[in-house]
């Protein structure tokens, strides 16, 4: 399959401060990848690098096989791109704003029109195309913001924090938005909150200290670090201390006079283990589940990792 997306062998830094080192990832398909990392982590530089906005130290990006340092005029026809703060000029009104982004974007005169009433439309601000763009509110203003990154029909949109203060309704409408939108086109979500990718995402590559450490789907991000524990329902349990003397249980926690967290060592024999001894004991097992680990705890252990070998 065409690689939409090529990053290889990127590298930026400022002054002497390396802000990302060696970052390799390609996109091939449709859909939402999420670009996740905390605050400074590199995100920021990694995409106005690959959309052309910052030219890089070291490596080459590819849009749609073309060089962007080579040939940066015809590589950025394939590229849209929402900055967190939408670059929208508040005197002009919604379809003058959007025509005038399709001129920059050097699309031919006799397409522009169409193209603003199918951007507008799939942004759901048609009805808004005579309004100043000062006179929107912050989701319509965000909206407006995503119809210039498509105005041209590009393969690949880069949104950047693109839900940044919008209020919970407006939240959930520009993630239905950016859904729809990435039916038919590739789509970088730049996020530090991990909801947003578990919303709106089915790939992410997260960035630390300037490196990726993690490259892969939300179930693997997910399943990343294994669960240890799993919660348990008796309606008759024995003493906190006999739980304890199960093999392979390594700490029992009473939440309630029914209910514990037990934590183990080896999972499928544990839990095999303590099902067996519950029922031969009458212990009235009635839930057992295991506990997944938080996406935030996930988050927090690959935020530690710094070393470029630590990339999957």
């Amino acid at each position: 399959m065409e690689s939409i997306v090529k990053v290889v062998g990127l590298s930026h830094h400022y002054t002497t401060q390396w802000a990302v080192r060696d970052v390799n990832f390609e996109i091939s398909s449709h859909g939402v990848v999420g670009l996740l990392g905390s605050n400074g982590a590199g995100k920021s530089t990694t995409m106005n690098i690959i959309c052309g906005v910052l030219n890089q130290t070291e490596g080459d990006i590819f849009i749609k096989d073309i060089n962007l340092r080579e040939n940066p005029v015809e590589a950025k026809k394939h590229v849209g791109f929402l900055p967190q703060r939408p670059p929208v000029y508040g005197d002009l009104n919604v379809e003058e704003y959007l025509t005038y982004c399709a001129e920059l974007r050097l699309m031919a005169k006799e397409q522009i029109p169409t193209a603003v009433e199918e951007a507008m439309k799939r942004c759901g601000i048609l009805h808004f195309r005579r309004r100043l763009i000062r006179n929107l509110s912050g989701g319509y203003q965000q909206r407006v913001g995503i119809a210039q990154a498509i105005v041209h029909k590009p393969e690949f949109v880069v949104l950047d924090e693109p839900t940044n203060g919008l209020d919970p309704n407006q939240i959930v409408e520009i993630r239905e938005l950016i859904k729809e939108i990435a039916t038919d086109r590739a789509v970088l979500l730049s996020t530090h909150i991990l909801s947003e990718v578990q919303a709106t995402c089915q790939q992410i590559i997260m960035i630390e200290h300037g490196n990726i450490v993690f490259k892969g789907s939300i179930a693997e991000f997910d399943n990343y670090i294994e669960p240890n524990s799993f919660m348990v329902e008796l309606a008759t349990p024995p003493a906190k201390e006999e739980l304890g003397k199960i093999d392979g249980i390594s700490q029992v926690e009473q939440l309630s006079p029914t209910r514990f967290r037990l934590t183990f060592d080896k999972k499928k024999e544990t839990m095999k283990k303590f099902v067996s001894k519950a029922v031969s004991s009458g212990w009235g097992l009635s839930e057992c589940v295991l506990q997944k680990v938080s996406l935030d705890e996930i988050f927090a252990e690959l935020s530690g990792k710094r070393e470029k070998g630590v990339q999957r």
